[in-house]
């Protein structure tokens, strides 16, 4: 972080919130009694996943019938959207609640704004996303990616549940097929559907029970790494955009919403 980088603190009771607006509006850094559950660096934390989620397939997206291309960030596709390399703007804080914007620009092909807000309560953290657009309606897609650590420093290492109606097939191209199979056993880079909602709890034994929870019907565990896990509750599945468009039109945004909580154990 530069010295002249603004950065948004929040808290509420023991628990302590970092916001980095002009760095993607990420989350730098989550405390909870003084314990970092989130692992740190510019490229993690938690970022949000806006205008789209995960892979875009070779980048090449259809609106209707007009393609565009997406800039391949992970070859060959494009991965993760435009909003967590944007510089957002801050349109309020206080001491427990923030609200950031910014208006998506080149490379994504249609003019809109974006809103992100957070809520800190001393056992839970809200956040929301909202896609509006300035004239033309466009898929989309929106969520969030918490890089939330394995190892608390002490204890044992974190442990995953997740009760999925369903695991997405993922191709040797790392994209959905389009099959739905009953959940595999990790390790997992693969996204889940829960038509009831999203609901994934972390537990570090005899430290901290974490819940992630929303309406969202789709989530994404990623456990390869050694230093962290990602919950990654999203508004459709990777290549959404194509395989499950949700527009965004003049009367209708997209909304979606997830609640981070938590117990001491």
């Amino acid at each position: 972080m530069s010295s002249s980088e603004e950065i948004i603190r929040l808290a509420a009771g023991d628990v302590e919130l970092t916001v980095r607006p002009q760095h993607g509006c990420r989350v730098a850094s989550l405390t909870i009694g003084g314990t970092e559950v989130l692992r740190a660096g510019d490229q993690y934390g938690s970022f949000p996943m806006v205008p789209w989620c995960g892979r875009v397939g070779n980048g090449v997206f259809l609106n209707g019938d007009v393609p565009h291309q997406l800039p391949l960030n992970a070859p060959p596709h494009a991965i993760h959207g435009t909003g967590r390399d944007a510089v957002w703007r801050t349109a309020r804080a206080s001491k427990s609640e923030a609200a950031f914007t910014y208006d998506l620009d080149e490379p994504w092909p249609y003019t809109g704004r974006v809103t992100q807000t957070f809520e800190l309560t001393g056992d839970a953290l809200t956040l929301t996303l909202g896609i509006e657009t300035y004239g033309n309606s466009f898929p989309a897609q929106a969520g969030w990616h918490p890089w939330f650590l394995r190892n608390l420093g002490s204890g044992e290492d974190v442990r995953i549940d997740v009760d999925a109606a369903w695991q997405e097939e993922r191709g040797e191209d790392h994209l959905p097929t389009g099959r739905r199979i009953p959940p595999l056993p990790g390790p997992w880079d693969d996204c889940f559907g829960m038509p009831d909602g999203v609901s994934v709890t972390l537990t570090w034994p005899e430290q901290l029970e974490l819940t992630v929870a929303g309406r969202a019907e789709w989530v994404v565990i990623y456990d390869e790494q050694s230093e962290a896990v990602c919950v990654e509750p999203q508004s459709g599945p990777p290549n959404g955009l194509n395989t499950h468009p949700q527009l965004v039109t003049p009367i209708e945004p997209l909304e979606i919403a997830t609640t981070w909580s938590w117990r001491r154990l």
